[in-house]
């Protein structure tokens, strides 16, 4: 039997990110991340009434997100940072201090993000 070969690379299988849960970092990571950047195209008359950056999870990232490390893939996208090229102990070290706030620089705008 002929056909068309399986063209699947381990690449499509399986992606080079922080864990435990791809499903719950990368993903969160890369939207955190495309916010952030349409955020900072918007025009400058619309991004100066922002005053503060909330962040509302729904579903099982809401139930599972602090376990799965959502919350520090959600400030690292924030922060410009990449799941292929995040250090995965950066990101474990963020939100490990409460007190802690991370400068969150969109366009000419800076918000401060934190636990």
């Amino acid at each position: 039997m002929q056909g068309n070969p399986i063209t699947t690379s381990i690449f499509d299988l399986f992606k080079i990110g922080p864990g435990p849960s791809s499903s719950h970092t990368i993903g969160p990571m890369k939207a955190a991340f495309d916010f952030r950047e349409r955020v900072a195209a918007l025009p400058a008359h619309q991004l100066d009434r922002a005053d503060a950056l909330h962040i509302h999870l729904y579903g099982s990232l809401s139930a599972t997100g602090k376990g799965h490390g959502t919350d520090r893939a959600i400030v690292a996208g924030l922060l410009g940072w990449q799941p292929d090229t995040t250090d995965p102990d950066a990101l474990l070290a963020l939100l490990t201090d409460p007190a802690v706030t991370y400068p969150v620089a969109v366009a000419h705008r800076t918000f401060a993000v934190g636990a």
